[in-house]
């Protein structure tokens, strides 16, 4: 039987704690009441006879709530329980432990990023304001001068992902822009992306500039086609030449998390 939209599958229901499902319920009734972050969550929901819960239960279902980021609590005058807003970046500290002992592979992740981060450089193109633009060249800066020692080369590759995360910061679609910095976190969790990185390679810091700066001018100049070539290049070259520096430690059997 198909369950209708928005109802929860009975068999599901069956496997929740009662703490997660009470937690559920005061959920829909703050959507469905249509509350915003910072709004009282009216106390006449958090009374154990409202929710026909015990005191303890009710207890537990608002730590699992306030766990998710969905309430805050306050306490002396003018306390209680106020809606709270979920951060992007809590939320993706959250999804990168889905994979924490299951990690995707590089070309799981480059799969993704060659048809979004494209879409993505286009839906900024034209849009982004003089700070925003300022922003993008101070994470080249970053980069542009060749690295002194080891340590420093490592940053740089890291401020070539901030690059892209600053990027999806500045795109008006919150999924586009949610997903690919969700994918950059992967990328600098993964213990081999972290060892590749570590590696000298003075011609990738130059090619990977060379796109950015190129980037920066179709942005600015609204070509949003243009964009999207050029990232959707600069992503194939990306994954070629991560997925050819992990087959290099594998045959040479070096260990995951070898520096």
């Amino acid at each position: 039987m198909k369950i209708p939209e928005g109802a929860t599958d009975p068999k599901t229901r069956k496997r929740l704690r009662r703490p997660d499902l009470v937690a559920q319920q005061i959920r829909e009734q703050i959507v469905e009441a249509g509350l915003r972050p910072g709004d009282r969550v009216p106390n006449d929901w958090l009374m154990p006879e409202a929710v026909k819960v015990s005191r303890g239960t009710l207890r537990e279902a608002l730590k699992v709530l306030e766990y998710q980021g969905l309430i805050s609590t306050r306490s002396g005058p003018g306390g209680g329980v106020f809606v709270a807003s979920v951060e992007p970046g809590e939320a993706i500290r959250l999804l990168d432990n889905l994979f924490l002992f299951d990690q995707p592979s590089i070309a799981d992740i480059y799969t993704l990023r060659k048809q979004l981060e494209p879409e993505l450089a286009a839906a900024v193109a034209g849009n982004l304001t003089d700070e925003a633009f300022q922003a993008l060249q101070s994470c080249i800066r970053l980069y542009e001068d060749e690295p002194q020692t080891a340590e420093e080369e490592y940053d740089q590759r890291l401020a070539e992902l901030d690059f892209h995360e600053e990027l999806a910061r500045h795109c008006a679609n919150p999924i586009l822009a949610f997903t690919c910095s969700f994918l950059l976190s992967l990328l600098r969790d993964m213990t081999v992306c972290r060892s590749i990185y570590k590696e000298p390679n003075p011609g990738l810091r130059a090619t990977g500039l060379h796109y950015q700066v190129q980037l920066l001018r179709a942005i600015k100049s609204g070509d949003a086609e243009l964009c999207r070539m050029i990232m959707r290049s600069h992503m194939f070259e990306a994954e070629k030449y991560m997925l050819e520096r992990a087959a290099m430690r594998t045959r040479n059997g070096a260990a995951p998390d070898e520096d």
